[in-house]
């Protein structure tokens, strides 16, 4: 284990530790995984009521990824869900919070704080009955603010080996958000993914400067595929249009987005917030809830996060042993005997792009 996931994760959850989560908050429900309804006066059993708070469109699939999975979780009758999205200034994002909490009073707040973490954790501060869980690059808040993000290196590992051993020119274009940490491992570890099956190769990497500009992310895949790259990885919302017009492969981010172009899209990265939604709901029904860091939910051991299934129906070939590969690697991640490197620092030679 590197010495960033033992800082952050001293520990890493077994497979029968999260079916314990479940069962706890089945047990909290009442045993089942459907709203019950208690004899004689037809109203709902109390599950817990959660809102999400989401700084972005939910078209962007980072929010889009975490309100997915509290659907599933109200359609499994675990919550009752509602939402706001598209809180895009520090402002909005505390004026709703505050507006929520004052007129909902739900018992939990999903969201994402990376562009309001002051407004957010001073919300969370003022209400500590409310279990606040939010993507966020800082350290966990007592004793209400949790923190979680998308620790996808294990995906991204091997989606880089599938695009090193995809290409033709040598030259493989990555366009991502902001040389921010949580992005920064995602890249790197599909740098050193695309370095094992091609270690001539080389990896270029643009940043946006935003989380959701789709024209300026595809107006930078089109600078990538100028400067020779034959590979993209979608780190942003963009690049799969660039990539279908110029009929290059293309790896997808957070959701499966092989529907975007199915002729080009090999594979996407996913990420799974559902056993992180259920950890929570499980600690509030159970009356356990506390800050803490959530973030070892989203790795590949703990089903968080995984490689969605590889596209042998593109308008190329993919190679039967590169597939092979991947699948072995993917095995040595799940069952623990290979751990993707954890690298925060910025890209070497990664430039950023102003829309």
């Amino acid at each position: 284990m590197s010495r960033t996931t033992q800082r952050l994760f001293p520990r890493m959850l077994s497979g029968a530790a999260l079916a314990v989560s479940a069962a706890l908050l089945l047990a909290a429900c009442g045993g089942t995984t459907g709203a019950e309804t208690p004899s004689g006066d037809g109203a709902e059993s109390e599950v817990p009521s959660v809102f999400g708070a989401f700084a972005t469109p939910l078209e962007e699939p980072w929010d889009g990824a975490i309100h997915a999975a509290l659907q599933s979780a109200e359609e499994d009758g675990l919550i009752r869900y509602e939402h706001v999205d598209n809180l895009h200034t520090a402002d909005e994002m505390e004026r709703a919070l505050r507006d929520i909490i004052s007129s909902e009073d739900p018992d939990i707040i999903f969201g994402d704080a990376f562009a309001a973490e002051e407004a957010v954790r001073a919300v969370a501060a003022d209400f500590p009955d409310t279990a606040f869980a939010f993507g966020s690059g800082g350290e966990e808040q007592a004793p209400n603010f949790s923190v979680f993000d998308n620790w996808m290196q294990d995906p991204a590992y091997l989606a880089g080996m599938l695009a090193g051993g995809l290409t033709e020119s040598g030259t493989i274009g990555v366009i991502g958000a902001m040389p921010i940490p949580e992005v920064n491992r995602i890249v790197n570890a599909f740098i050193a993914g695309a370095q094992e099956t091609n270690p001539s190769a080389t990896v270029t990497v643009s940043f946006i400067n935003s989380f959701f500009d789709p024209a300026t992310a595809k107006q930078a895949a089109e600078a990538a595929i100028a400067g020779g790259a034959d590979v993209l990885f979608a780190e942003r919302d963009g690049v799969i249009a660039a990539a279908e017009e110029n009929g290059l492969p293309v790896f997808g981010m957070m959701v499966d987005q092989k529907e975007q172009s199915p002729e080009h899209v090999v594979s996407s990265l996913l990420w799974n917030m559902k056993p992180t939604v259920e950890a929570v709901v499980a600690a509030v029904a159970a009356g356990k809830f506390e800050a803490s860091n959530l973030g070892e939910y989203s790795f590949m051991v703990n089903g968080g996060s995984s490689l969605a299934p590889i596209n042998t129906g593109t308008a190329f070939e993919i190679p039967a042993d590169l597939i092979s590969q991947v699948e072995a690697r993917s095995a040595e991640i799940t069952d623990g005997t290979f751990e993707t490197p954890v690298d925060e620092e910025a890209p070497a030679g990664s430039t950023t792009v102003e829309g």
